[in-house]
């Protein structure tokens, strides 16, 4: 139901159908009833960040690219949702920054990394953090399993639940949506 406004050098999954199929089941998972503070890191042009802050109280988008953040921030004004703010700089540097400025406990961090999946520097930053849930989407298995191993060991969070997506079907791709509780 949102509509999104993105420019060529800006990352959007093309795939909107399996998209939308993942992010219901996000939604299904976190059971969000209104009164959640999130953070979404590698947020781009708000494509996660937009509907959850339909579903919660804050959202916190975080984004290296500023373009994306600019664009962000264009798409939350398209759809009316004022529950949301964006920062753009280093995951790393901006987590501990925006959890800090939060007036309300963090409840939720969802990452969506790149490929190579989250830095040492932002798993220590989780690890620091350490909120009650983390929503990993990844669309590299290899690094999912490598910072998911971190969160488990060092963090001592539990996986409650791994659901794959095909979003390129006849490829070798895969995207997984990982959920992580303290």
């Amino acid at each position: 139901d949102l509509r999104f406004r993105i420019h060529a050098t800006t990352f959007f999954q093309v795939n909107t159908e399996q998209a939308e199929r993942v992010l219901q089941v996000i939604l299904e998972e976190l059971q969000l009833t209104g009164s959640e503070t999130l953070i979404d890191a590698y947020c781009g042009v708000g494509s996660l960040t937009l509907p959850l802050a339909q579903k919660a109280r804050r959202v916190v988008g975080l984004e290296v690219q500023p373009e994306a953040v600019a664009q962000a921030l264009i798409n939350a004004g398209l759809n009316g949702i004022d529950n949301v703010e964006f920062r753009a700089g280093d995951v790393a540097e901006q987590l501990p920054l925006a959890a800090a400025n939060l007036s309300d406990p963090l409840d939720v961090v969802v990452l969506d990394p790149p490929r190579k999946g989250c830095d040492r520097p932002v798993l220590d930053a989780l690890l620091e953090l350490h909120p009650p849930r983390i929503v990993y989407m990844s669309c590299d298995p290899a690094t999912l399993a490598r910072d998911l191993k971190v969160l488990r060991e060092e963090g001592g969070y539990s996986l409650t639940k791994a659901q794959p997506a095909d979003f390129f079907p006849q490829t070798p791709h895969v995207e997984c949506v990982a959920f992580l509780v303290a």
